[in-house]
């Protein structure tokens, strides 16, 4: 095995830094028409949404779409068994083929307290690194725009970025993680402790050393992201969570994305099941008011499975939904592409793909060209444009639990469903 580890350790890697990073019983909509209580949701796909210019999310039955309605019905007693015996607290999910939602449910309630409330398909919960994607997202419009060029020195947009051989990282290296810049920067917990503002933390990465030379390896990085989200905000003049809210979620209609909580409480959102209950978690950690509301780029997204889902399916047709062209069909390529050449880590602009090393719990069976993220709150997100297949997944139990057996499998589900073209 070469410098770069066996699989298995980077996993393990990547599993550890994330968690450090982060410090309804009724039968599922499966075929259409008029949804249930369960499938009911003001903020996902709507019926009778207007179709525009690209295709939208809109109700759809298993059979119209090639997908097996038993089949989908696994997912949901899966998800059901699982929040009914505790291990999972809350879940939501959405499949959609060809742009018809065949299965949008939630399940369990959204705290462990008695009484809590039931979880809803459009419940809100803190997503963690789906955030990276979604906020290269925002650097890539500048792409688009000719503000921002990849191939440029990191140096030209961010001067104070000094040190050895950071004039040789470039752009594209922050959005691909080859940047050779460290996951966390060594201040992290220190700085968590102090409640320090998210400009901090921009301080910090900009002054810590390279850990290789860039382009020469891989090497998941939140820091990467956050340097990408600087870049995106002094070149746009606006703070990303801006630039990301007027030019991307509201175009799209997706009313519930935020990065950084805004507007609902903690309490309000799925929440996250801890180990623990120290001090530290209590202060900082993700189900924090400070944590929640910093909207770091790396993983302070909040966001419903039917809103990730527009998003995949704005990828799947190139850029648009409705009548809002967001992304050039250029950029789609780009971000969903592999970047990393012959590095044997494959990676696009900000989306993880099949045959990366790490966070793609997309299961086994999907078509080449499968794109998304993981996040450590127990979070998946994918689409594969070989099937015109979407899954979300959102859960309140950490991906590292059994090394993400429950996302995997639920993908593995997702694909297995699909019996016609």
């Amino acid at each position: 095995m070469n410098s770069r580890g066996s699989p298995t350790h980077t996993r393990r890697q990547v599993l550890t830094a994330g968690a450090l990073g982060l410090a309804s019983m009724g039968r599922p909509s499966l075929t259409g028409g008029r949804p249930d209580s369960e499938a009911a949701s003001s903020g996902g796909p709507r019926a009778g949404a207007r179709s525009g210019a690209f295709p939208v999310l809109q109700p759809g039955t298993a059979a119209e779409v090639g997908m097996s309605a038993a089949r989908l019905g696994r997912i949901a007693d899966r998800l059901r068994e699982e929040t009914s015996r505790g291990g999972v607290g809350s879940a939501s999910i959405l499949v959609a083929r060809h742009a018809r939602v065949v299965l949008q449910q939630g399940f369990g309630g959204l705290n462990r307290g008695p009484g809590a409330p039931a979880t809803r398909p459009d419940t809100l919960y803190i997503v963690a690194s789906i955030s990276k994607p979604v906020s290269v997202c925002g650097l890539m419009l500048l792409v688009d725009e000719g503000r921002v060029t990849l191939s440029d020195r990191v140096q030209r947009y961010l001067p104070e970025f000094q040190g050895r051989r950071k004039e040789r990282v470039l752009v594209r290296h922050l959005l691909s993680h080859t940047s050779g810049l460290p996951d966390m920067v060594p201040e992290n917990t220190q700085l968590r402790r102090a409640h320090a503002p998210l400009s901090e933390f921009v301080a910090a990465a900009l002054r810590t050393p390279l850990l290789f030379e860039p382009g020469t390896r891989f090497s998941y990085q939140s820091m990467g992201t956050l340097l990408a989200a600087e870049i995106a905000e002094r070149v746009s003049g606006m703070r990303l969570r801006d630039l990301l809210r007027s030019r991307i979620f509201q175009p799209l209609g997706m009313q519930h994305t935020m990065l950084g909580l805004q507007g609902p409480t903690v309490e309000e959102t799925a929440i996250f099941q801890e180990n623990g209950n120290s001090e530290d978690s209590r202060r900082w950690g993700p189900n924090s008011p400070y944590w929640r509301a910093m909207g770091h780029p790396w993983g302070g997204l909040h966001a419903t499975a039917g809103d990730l889902g527009v998003l995949l399916q704005t990828f799947l047709n190139g850029g648009g939904y409705g009548e809002a062209r967001v992304f050039s069909p250029a950029t789609v390529a780009a971000m969903t592409r592999d970047q990393n050449g012959d590095l044997g880590a494959p990676w696009g602009y900000g989306w993880a793909l099949r045959d990366s090393p790490v966070w793609n719990y997309f299961g086994d069976l999907g078509t080449a060209g499968t794109f998304g993220h993981v996040g450590i709150t127990g979070t998946v997100a994918w689409a594969d444009p070989g099937r015109q297949l979407i899954c979300v997944l959102l859960s309140t139990r950490t991906a590292a639990h059994e090394d993400g057996f429950l996302l995997k499998s639920v993908s593995n589900l997702a694909q297995a469903a699909v019996v016609g073209t």
